[in-house]
């Protein structure tokens, strides 16, 4: 008889032939480094692939706050917000959070994903439509399909693309325009402005994923929208704590009549087990030291922008955003694992990134700068990008 699972070897075997499987590498933190340096199998390497961008998730001031609500509230949030887990520090950080983004409400979720899915499945159904930017976020993307929306695919920033799309559909009940701020993986940024025009225009509500944007861009670190002025002609804001933040969770502001909504019918949300109070408690710390220490914003544009120009006098291929991220296209899967793994020899980390996170053939190292690099760091780093380059490809392989 044929082992039950021999559909799963069939199916992993094909995963390795192309390069797909995937397995994790367990790192310690080096703690002095600020997270700019980690530990993997004994090896020190220059953190290049984490979405720690302000070098928070080892700020002493954060990580104390977190020991002090611990001891307070208990280790656990021990229930759903709607039965008994909604303890005081929640409706402080919610409070401060629409402040902070100067809304009329907020939420708190246990993560982007919950956020991205709870969200756009309460707010459309059946009778709407959703036109999503092809490399929207997979949270993006799954919760379109749990809303049981028409799921409608723009081509990446094209507005002409997006505009014919949302005249043909101009007869659907209600129209959502979904997009990442910032794109996790390219690291360019979506024409906003224009989004909220066409917004306009056609009558439809927009809704921003800042996940890579709050805490870096804005006076305050609001974020993207808030950058460009125009927030306020956007319906739904959503951002994490797991990145910028460097503690965990995430966030939607709103107005009251979504915030209402959501509180009653986001399944991800009531269906969840609150945050535990240490998360809470750090995360309200770390929205303090993202408002007031704007050192960390300037250091991380000025790190990004040093690592893209040194790399593209290097003659590598490199966009020219402004972002902290900053993808270094490959092609292949097999190529881009050879080429993170040189850079593990030579004491760096960055991660190959490969379908289905990216498109196929699009493999890359996706490079995140932090606000705690050194100059220094960042210089050596391209030189061992480069000799790992013209060792593997020739000068202009890349």
């Amino acid at each position: 008889m044929k082992h039950r699972y021999e559909w799963l070897e069939t199916e992993w075997k094909r995963m390795r032939e192309q390069s797909l499987d995937r397995a994790w590498q367990t790192v310690e933190p080096l703690a002095e480094a600020g997270g700019a340096w980690i530990c993997v199998r004994g090896k020190k390497l220059l953190n290049l692939s984490v979405n720690n961008y302000l070098g928070l998730a080892h700020e002493q001031r954060i990580v104390e706050a977190g020991e002090r609500a611990a001891r307070k509230w208990g280790a656990g949030g021990t229930a759903s917000r709607l039965v008994l887990g909604n303890y005081p520090l929640y409706d402080e950080l919610e409070q401060r959070l629409a402040e902070w983004k100067r809304r009329e409400g907020a939420l708190v979720f246990a993560n982007g994903y919950q956020a991205n899915t709870g969200v756009i499945a309460a707010l459309a159904g059946r009778g709407d439509v959703v036109f999503s930017d092809r490399l929207n976020h997979a949270s993006i993307v799954d919760g379109i399909i749990l809303s049981r929306a028409e799921h409608v695919r723009y081509r990446h920033n094209d507005l002409e693309h997006l505009e014919f799309l949302l005249q043909k559909y101009q007869g659907k009940r209600r129209k959502w325009i979904v997009t990442d701020s910032i794109f996790s993986m390219d690291g360019d940024k979506a024409p906003l402005l224009a989004l909220a025009e066409l917004r306009e225009r056609y009558g439809a509500l927009l809704m921003v994923d800042e996940a890579h944007a709050g805490g870096v861009r804005g006076e305050q670190g609001q974020g993207l929208c808030h950058e460009l002025g125009m927030a306020d002609q956007v319906d739904v804001l959503v951002g994490t704590f797991s990145k910028a933040f460097g503690v965990y969770g995430a966030y939607v502001c709103a107005d009251q009549p979504v915030i209402r909504h959501l509180r009653s019918k986001a399944r991800s949300l009531i269906y969840s087990t609150a945050l535990p109070p240490a998360v809470i408690g750090s995360t309200l710390e770390a929205l303090t030291q993202i408002e007031t220490d704007t050192w960390r914003r300037q250091a991380l544009r000025e790190n990004a922008s040093l690592f893209r120009q040194m790399l593209q006098e290097k003659g590598f291929h490199i966009t020219d955003d402004d972002t902290q991220i900053i993808p270094l296209a490959i092609g292949e899967n097999e190529r881009a694992l050879q080429f993170s793994q040189k850079l593990l020899e030579r004491g760096i980390a960055a991660v190959a990134i490969r379908p289905p996170t990216v498109p196929d053939g699009t493999a890359r190292i996706r490079f995140t700068v932090m606000a705690t690099h050194t100059p220094q760091e960042l210089t050596w780093a391209v030189q061992e990008l480069t000799a790992i380059r013209d060792e593997l490809d020739g000068r202009d392989a890349l």
